[in-house]
């Protein structure tokens, strides 16, 4: 039998494109190859851009309320067939099926700030600034816009940018990772059966070819990219050198500082959630827990307890955690464990080796706890991606906050504790975008934005909420004087569309 391609989308239909280039698509958790999916070449991203640029200026001509009613019917299709999208995100990822639902579900969030869009595209009015004269302004769309997105939220990441674009007025060129490439594709079609016009989203699969296309190509007037620090940063440097808006969200280390005065099994309960779902492979994981003595002991002895409860297998056979995403990223996440040991860290809890639910040749590495990882190694230092928790110990709140406020990333961080005044002196004083108070994992919610800071993060616009209006629409401001009043004529009846 021979082996399914998956295509590019292109003007509201599969594209085979010039490139014979492909990639295999793995079931992890299974560690077999599944399907192909084509790799694109400039040629292939230029057909994709062209096609977008042919449907924006009808796009862009839509109505809010057209436009806004076509992303209310994706709403709704998306909603009544999330069951099949995250069965699709199992199989490719291997994420468990409870952890895929709830990416759509988040995703789901920004698709319906999107159908409210016009409340905040909409301008600001002067009257009489000078005598007859008003002043008032406008937003409207880019034009074509890209966007690059990484494999760990295959659907909730694409809808952290395309659904505010598209309600723009933009067309959109969506490059996802050739690793789990189907729920692009999927989504795209649901936009389609939505009403959506062809050209208005289209999908190229592919790898650095086809990303240095995106940021190279003259019609692309912005790009938004989510993935590791040093690809963000490449990808800002050689979008921004093009000419383009860029929004690109790098890599984490989250700290979660835990106060002795916190309520300890909250804490582990909220450590092995933020650590091990999804196998670690978020950017908001908690990866390490800086532990203010003298709670370590003790709250070591309740995570490895709760870690004992976690079964480790197949997404779709109601386990808690499934597999890395690929053999090679198992292989390099498992290299940090003896790492750990040789600078000096106590592997507490060895993932490696452990019984699953599922085939024996899976990309599998079970939960990881580390005690006493010195802040010089690169256990600490290094963005791991996987189901390893790292222990810290600290003397005093001061030392904590020093620790998170060293590291290069500012993405997310937490604090546990019943004090209120420690909680508001932490909020103020860390040097990190998104902050949980008792909350391990502080994704804003989709009507605010979501970013990090300094190696976190890219470019002075956040992802989806408010910025994400800004970032995908100019302004323009207008002076006015009439000197000869007019109207219309007469119509009473309700304008529509």
């Amino acid at each position: 039998m021979a082996t399914e391609i998956l295509d590019h989308w292109v003007a509201g239909k599969t594209f085979k494109g010039a490139s014979t280039r492909t990639a295999p698509v793995y079931n992890p958790a299974q560690g077999v190859v599944q399907k192909e999916v084509r790799l694109a070449s400039t040629k292939d991203v230029d057909a994709a851009v062209a096609a977008a640029k042919a449907a924006a200026p009808g796009w862009a001509d839509t109505s809010w309320a057209k436009r806004t009613a076509i992303m209310f019917a994706f709403r709704e299709i998306l909603n009544a067939r999330k069951d099949e999208l995250a069965a699709i995100l199992t199989s490719e990822h291997g994420k468990v099926l409870s952890d895929a639902g709830g990416e759509i579900a988040r995703g789901l969030e920004v698709v319906e700030f999107a159908c409210n869009i016009a409340h905040l595209a909409k301008g600001e009015y002067a009257e009489q600034v000078s005598t007859g004269v008003d002043v008032y302004s406008l937003r409207q769309p880019l034009g074509v816009v890209g966007i690059i997105s990484p494999f760990n939220f295959p659907a909730m990441v694409p809808m952290w940018f395309f659904p505010i674009a598209i309600a723009a007025g933009n067309t959109v060129v969506l490059k996802p990772s050739e690793k789990d490439p189907t729920a692009a594709n999927w989504m795209a079609k649901a936009f389609t059966e939505a009403g959506l016009p062809d050209g208005v989203f289209n999908v190229v699969h592919g790898d650095k070819e086809s990303v240095d296309a995106i940021l190279d190509h003259p019609d692309i007037a912005s790009v938004s990219f989510v993935g590791s620090t040093p690809i963000a940063k490449y990808v800002y440097e050689r979008g921004t050198a093009a000419g383009k808006r860029v929004q690109a969200l790098g890599g984490a280390k989250n700290h979660m500082l835990v106060l002795p005065d916190a309520d300890l099994d909250l804490v582990a309960d909220s450590a092995v959630n933020a650590g091990f779902g999804s196998a670690g492979e978020r950017c908001m994981a908690i990866s390490v827990l800086v532990a203010v003595e003298p709670v370590a002991d003790e709250l070591i002895g309740k995570i490895k307890d709760r870690m004992a409860t976690l079964k480790v297998g197949d997404g779709t056979r109601g386990c808690d955690m499934g597999p890395l995403i690929t053999k090679e990223h198992r292989d390099k996440v498992a290299g940090y464990l003896d790492l750990a040991v040789k600078d000096g860290a106590d592997l507490v809890v060895d993932g490696r080796g452990i019984s699953v639910d599922g085939a024996g040749d899976g990309f599998w590495l079970g939960p990881t706890l580390i005690d006493k990882v010195p802040t010089s190694s690169d256990v600490y230092t290094h963005e791991i991606f996987g189901p390893v928790l790292s222990i810290v110990r600290v003397e005093s709140y001061d030392e904590g906050l020093e620790l998170i406020n060293a590291s290069q990333y500012g993405n997310g961080t937490a604090i546990f504790t019943n004090d209120g005044g420690a909680a508001r002196r932490f909020q103020r004083e860390v040097t990190v975008g998104m902050i949980g108070i008792n909350v391990p994992i502080p994704v804003p919610v989709g009507y605010f934005s979501f970013g990090g800071w300094k190696d976190s993060a890219f470019g002075d616009t956040k992802a989806y909420g408010p910025h994400a209006v800004h970032f995908f629409t100019r302004e323009k401001a207008i002076t006015s004087r009439w000197l000869d009043p007019s109207h219309g004529g007469l119509n009473l009846g309700f304008p529509q569309n």
